[in-house]
């Protein structure tokens, strides 16, 4: 049984091109940049959502891609960002071009979401509660 050590768990993400994921990531989301250090297979960049971290990698060797969407193959396929501003945030990636997948919705009441793509195409889903 796993005893959390803190209220989150952290994400690590092969990037194709670490410039375009540390703007989407970094300055588009506001994230926090907390770190970069040598990992095993490359660079990874830290960032920091509340006490969570995403841990993009910059791999030696970029892989090939997988499937894009949420149902062109199993295993892991979107992050979650639970925000206070949904609307803003919809906005501003609206402005900077950014491809949403699902625009800003109510999916039942009290909870609106909106899902993005990242640079890989990977889904980034924003929910706003309340």
């Amino acid at each position: 049984m796993l005893k959390p050590a803190k209220d989150s768990i952290d994400l690590g993400i092969l990037v194709s091109d670490i410039k375009a994921s540390l703007n989407f990531y970094q300055n588009l989301l506001g994230l926090e940049f907390v770190g970069e250090q040598p990992a095993l297979f490359g660079t990874m960049y830290r960032l920091q959502f509340g006490s969570s971290v995403l841990k993009l990698i910059d791999p030696r060797a970029v892989p090939p891609q997988g499937a894009i969407g949420l149902e062109s193959q199993l295993g892991f396929r979107y992050l979650t960002f639970v925000v206070q501003n949904l609307s803003e945030v919809c906005a501003k990636l609206l402005k900077e071009g950014i491809e949403f997948t699902i625009p800003e919705k109510e999916i039942r009441p009290g909870v609106r979401i909106a899902m993005v793509k990242d640079p890989d195409g990977n889904i980034v889903e924003f929910v706003q509660r309340g």
